[in-house]
């Protein structure tokens, strides 16, 4: 019987999600421990599991975080829709500090410096990332915000960076230069890692600090701005996780890549 449905994934700054009936559970994975004890419980309605993917006194920076054991995990608890709760640089005028946005595409800049398979071999298997976030649950987001009046972009593509560095002021001008309008350091590989499990993955980002162009000078990618905004954001992200997740669609509603992976039993 699973014990949660849905996981939710806390990143920078949000390291506590209260859940009813809260207990928490350590799972050894074939890939080592995970990044923290996995909390389950029930909020908005929903069987929930919260992972803080820092730890929740954040001792795992980007490039060490046990993002194979993590998902993993959650798997094995039963979930199959996971929400990605990340803190991201605003690379566009038009992205607003201290609002949200919803990804639609990312863009691996790690430069090949994270285990990012389950499929190392023998068995070889091309999975299919041509959209990496569910569109369902994109919706449901989009609906959630909607009702809540809270600010959301619907669209995004999200450059990750290997960390635990800000970029430079030139590397944010290329990317924004590329058409992308966030930027972050954990959503590759968590994303693609959730594809080949077959899960239903979701980007909600919340923009804390701004790389634009247009930005002042010096004012792009400080630890401490980026710190007092996600605190500032955090009682509204709590309020946008419940009205989301009484919309997210049930497993049949997922998308239909998903599912017939699911009854292939893995990718081709």
């Amino acid at each position: 019987m699973a014990l949660a449905e849905i996981a939710i994934i806390g990143g920078s700054g949000f390291y506590q999600l209260p859940l009813e009936g809260e207990r928490r559970l350590t799972l050894q994975t074939p890939y080592g421990p995970m990044s923290e004890a996995v909390s389950i419980g029930r909020l908005g309605g929903r069987n929930v599991a919260f992972l803080p993917r820092h730890g929740r006194e954040h001792h795992l920076p980007p490039h060490r975080i046990p993002y194979l054991a993590n998902i993993y995990a959650l798997k094995e608890l039963g979930v199959t829709q996971i929400v990605g709760c990340c803190a991201v640089g605003s690379l566009s005028a038009d992205y607003a500090v201290g609002s949200f946005a919803s990804a639609h595409q990312l863009v691996d800049w790690t430069h090949g410096r994270r285990s990012d398979t389950y499929y190392d071999g023998p068995l070889t298997t091309h999975i299919d990332l041509t959209e990496p976030y569910c569109p369902a649950m994109r919706g449901a987001l989009a609906q959630a915000a909607d009702d809540l009046g809270l600010p959301l972009a619907r669209e995004a593509t999200l450059v990750v960076t290997a960390g635990p560095r800000f970029s430079t002021r030139a590397e944010s001008e290329f990317f924004a230069r590329q058409g992308w309008q966030l930027e972050n350091m954990t959503q590759y590989p968590e994303a693609a890692l959730a594809r080949e499990l077959n899960l239903s993955y979701l980007n909600l980002s919340l923009i804390t600090n701004s790389h634009a162009v247009e930005a002042d000078a010096g004012t792009g990618g400080v630890a401490s701005g980026v710190i007092a905004v996600l605190q500032q954001m955090l009682p509204r992200l709590r309020a946008l996780l419940e009205a989301l997740l009484l919309l997210l669609p049930p497993d049949s509603e997922r998308p239909a890549f998903i599912r017939e992976a699911q009854q292939r039993g893995r990718w081709v």
